[in-house]
């Protein structure tokens, strides 16, 4: 791309030269569509990476989290994310040669609260959500090919029991709540709300 923005600076500059430069001027075109196309196509590649990191990471989560809720109840599955949620989230990262963090503007763990980049993205997918737009993958990528990847993690019923409202978390797992998180801000979500997003970061192959 970088060959591209000079010569767009002497074309602007020899706007008023003969028919010779115009015709160079058309063969530029091409060459930026294509380039625009190859950049469209590497930032769907690397959010299809980034999107595989979250759901890989999520389901080994998930899976672990779902079996313990079915043995023995969500307090037990509340004792098991406090010790067993950085642990499982550290191998998939060391699997995926990754930085992958689970972040919120209402951390129920204080390690997880978003900095000031990731609350923009928050109040961003918030916004989709109300607006009824789907959410898609925002990805970053700097001069080093280091990339950023968020997305947005989405409520669904099975997460009320330990975020919901006082309906659907019970006494008992809200004092678990308190006794593990005393500083927790991570109650009162409805459905289909955006609990906070993947913030991951890794090197492009």
């Amino acid at each position: 791309m970088k060959f591209i923005i000079p010569s767009l600076l002497l074309l602007v500059l020899a706007g008023c030269k003969d028919s010779e430069t115009k015709t160079n001027a058309t063969k530029q075109i091409p060459m930026i569509e294509n380039a625009t196309q190859k950049t469209t196509q590497n930032q769907k590649n690397l959010a299809a990476i980034g999107l595989e990191y979250a759901q890989t990471t999520q389901q080994a989560l998930g899976k672990q989290l779902i079996g313990t809720i079915q043995k023995k109840g969500t307090s037990a599955a509340l004792k098991f994310c406090n010790i067993q949620a950085y642990p499982i989230t550290d191998s998939m990262a060391l699997k995926h040669n990754a930085t992958l963090k689970r972040v919120s503007d209402k951390p129920r763990n204080q390690a997880n609260k978003a900095n000031e980049a990731e609350l923009e993205y928050i109040k961003s997918y918030k916004q989709d959500i109300v607006n009824g737009i789907t959410p898609t993958p925002v990805v970053k990528k700097y001069m080093d090919d280091m990339v950023e990847f968020y997305y947005p993690i989405i409520t669904n019923a099975m997460c009320l029991q330990c975020h919901g409202t006082e309906k659907e978390v019970n006494p008992e797992t809200r004092a678990v709540i308190r006794s593990l998180y005393p500083k927790d801000m991570a109650l009162g979500y409805g459905t289909n709300e955006v609990r906070g997003i993947w913030s991951i970061s890794f090197k492009e192959q």
